[in-house]
C-alpha cells in the first residue's frame, strides 16, 4: 500500500472526523437565521453541546441510542431552552442537518490527498445513513473509500473500540493512519487509540489534554497540502 507524508507524518490512509470537521454542524441552524436572529448562534452552540454530552452519557451508561435520535433530543432540549418561541422550525432545522454543508476546504483536500494514492476514510459517530446522505448531499461521492459508522458497534467515541474500526474494516493499522478532527477530545480518544493525530483547530482555541497531543495543528483542511 502507497505510503506518503503528510505533515511530515508517514501514512497510508488518511481518516476524517464527519461532524464539525468535513460538515459545518452549524449550517443547519444558520439556514434558518433570518427567523432566529440572534438565537441563532447560541441556539447551535447549546445544541451541538448536548448532542456530544449525549454520547458520552449513553456510552458511559452502556445505553445506546442511535445519533439520529440523540440528533433530535438534543435538538428539542436546546429549542426548549434557547427558543421556544420557535420550535416549528423543529423538522425545518432537521432536514437541513441531513444535507448539512461541507467546509470550503473539504472538497480539495480530499481531491489532493486522494490524488497522491493514498486512502481516506470517515469515522463518525453519525449512523451509517446519516454519513452516506452528507457525503453526497456534499458532492463528496467517491471522495473516501470507507465510511465507518459506530453504529456497528453501539458505542460511541472516545471509546477505545471506535477507533479500532479503522484497522478491523480497512486493514491498515493505527501507525500507518493520520486522523483527522476539529474535536480535542477526538483528537485525545484517537491519540490513546494509537493514531498519528492532526487536530484541525479552525478557531485557535486553547489546547487541552497535553499527556494526549496531536501530531501536527492546522487552521484549514487546506493545510493537509503543504509540509
Amino acid at each position: 500500500m502507497k505510503t506518503q507524508i503528510i505533515k511530515g507524518i508517514p501514512v497510508e490512509t488518511v481518516v476524517f472526523d464527519a461532524y464539525g470537521t468535513i460538515f459545518d454542524v452549524h449550517a443547519a441552524v444558520m439556514k434558518s437565521a433570518e427567523v432566529l436572529g440572534p438565537l441563532a448562534r447560541p441556539l447551535s452552540e447549546l445544541w451541538r453541546a448536548k448532542q456530544l454530552e449525549y454520547t458520552w452519557i449513553r456510552s458511559l451508561s452502556a445505553r445506546y441510542m442511535s445519533f439520529w435520535r440523540l440528533t433530535e433530543q438534543s435538538l428539542d432540549y436546546a429549542l426548549a431552552t434557547i427558543a421556544p418561541d420557535h420550535s416549528s422550525l423543529r423538522n425545518t432545522i432537521l432536514e437541513a442537518y441531513r444535507d448539512l454543508d461541507a467546509y470550503s476546504d473539504a472538497a480539495s483536500a480530499l481531491a489532493y490527498l486522494r490524488s497522491t494514492g493514498i486512502k481516506t476514510a470517515i469515522l463518525s459517530n453519525g449512523d451509517a445513513a446519516m454519513l452516506e446522505r452528507a457525503v453526497l448531499s456534499a458532492h463528496l461521492g467517491g471522495m473516501f473509500d470507507a465510511l465507518l459508522s459506530v453504529e456497528t458497534i453501539g458505542v460511541y467515541k472516545t471509546d477505545p473500540a471506535a477507533y479500532r474500526l479503522v484497522e478491523q474494516q480497512m486493514g491498515i493499522l493505527p501507525k500507518a493512519t493520520a486522523f483527522v478532527s476539529s474535536n480535542r477530545w477526538d483528537i485525545a480518544g484517537a491519540n490513546v487509540a494509537g493514531f498519528h493525530c492532526i487536530w484541525l483547530n479552525r478557531l485557535a482555541r486553547a489546547d487541552e489534554y497535553p499527556d494526549m497531543a496531536p501530531s501536527a495543528v492546522i487552521q484549514s483542511l487546506a493545510e493537509l497540502l503543504t509540509d
